[in-house]
């Protein structure tokens, strides 16, 4: 691996808590990916504490999380992280690598990187996939092989191409001003609805009651099937109730609150269609909308349109102070994106995905 004097990629301890022993790193990596983030989009929306991020890292049995803190002659600089999914036939290790700007262009990305390859490699995986925002700047431009949408060719896209990835989808972070009017979602709503007779809504907060487990537990394994991928690779994954409790864990054993939307097929009882909804305990922060879909046999009535916009509208009461609403669309996936613009959200940023498939 490559040496850089006084550099150290040390493995991230998790630890229990918090306030354990061995959580200063955890807690240190967590306040510079923060200042990180703000360094790549000017803002702090995607700003979270150390006690709401350290469920996210806690090992489980579908996902292992290698994460690494990046130090530079004793100043924590930025983090490495490899996920390695476990589904059954999976190929893919997904990471990333996040470094203060003022540690940019000595070499520190390429050595990370070193250690992403060497460990997705000893765990047999051979496609590698990760995504990065690319601030707008003036200059030439990549596109992906979808046609849809466009990144800067910046500092960013170049470490990515000297690396040998390939540039295979852009993303679109939209955002919806919950200090505005609501006219147009109340509108929407009612059109899907009367668009939708042979549906009806449900809504809950995680935990999810036991009578939805099993239709969210469904829904959620169709988004790693059916959402718009390009040419990126996913394993299909298996949901049941003990992943439903894992995934709403997450969320609640830091007190954040994740509210999920539904539309329910009336003749069946089949959840179809949801939206979840996420925000902090500090209900003045940014909300975040999750995962959306419809599912395919159910296509065609409006149901994505129902889902945004009751969720938007029962998130004034559950969250009156938080300004707005962030969330993220792939750009060839027009239908979810017509929504969005109809109900009023806006873009602020790209996101590129990037592929690179080792060789055997």
């Amino acid at each position: 691996m490559t040496t850089i004097t006084g550099l150290e990629l040390r493995p991230l301890v998790v630890p229990a808590s918090i306030d354990a022993p061995d959580a200063a790193d955890f807690v240190e990596m967590v306040r510079v990916r923060n200042i990180i983030y703000r360094e790549i989009s000017g803002h702090d929306d995607h700003r979270i504490t150390a006690d709401e991020l350290l469920p996210h890292y806690r090992p489980t049995e579908y996902q292992t999380r290698l994460s690494w803190v990046i130090v530079d002659n004793g100043r924590c600089i930025g983090r490495v992280g490899v996920d390695i999914p476990q589904e059954a036939g999976s190929k893919e290790a997904f990471w990333l690598i996040e470094l203060l700007r003022d540690s940019w262009g000595r070499g520190i990305g390429s050595a990370a990187y070193e250690l992403v390859e060497q460990t997705a490699r000893a765990h047999g995986r051979t496609v590698l996939q990760s995504w990065a925002e690319h601030p707008a700047t003036a200059g030439p431009r990549l596109a992906p092989p979808t046609g849809f949408g466009q990144i800067p060719h910046d500092h960013i896209a170049r470490f990515y191409l000297r690396h040998g990835y390939a540039l295979e989808q852009v993303e679109r972070n939209s955002a919806f001003d919950l200090t505005g009017s609501f006219a147009e979602v109340e509108r929407l709503l009612a059109e899907a609805q009367t668009a939708s007779p042979g549906y009806r809504l449900v809504q809950w907060f995680a935990p999810t009651p036991e009578e939805y487990v099993a239709g969210y537990a469904w829904m959620k394994s169709r988004m790693s099937t059916d959402a718009p991928s390009a040419a990126l690779e996913f394993a299909e994954e298996a949901w049941d109730a003990a992943r439903i409790a894992e995934h709403d864990a997450r969320y609640t054993s830091s007190g954040r609150t994740i509210q999920v939307t539904a539309a329910q097929h009336i003749e069946t009882g089949e959840l179809c269609a949801f939206n979840e909804l996420v925000i902090g305990k500090d209900r003045t922060e940014p909300s975040h909308q999750e995962d959306t879909l419809v599912l395919k046999e159910h296509r065609g009535h409006k149901l994505g349109t129902l889902v945004k916009c009751a969720g938007l509208l029962s998130w004034r009461d559950v969250a009156p102070a938080s300004a707005r609403v962030i969330t993220y669309n792939a750009e060839e996936n027009r239908p979810m994106l017509d929504i969005n613009e109809a109900i009023g959200f806006a873009p602020i940023a790209y996101v590129g995905a990037w592929k690179k498939v080792l060789d055997d």
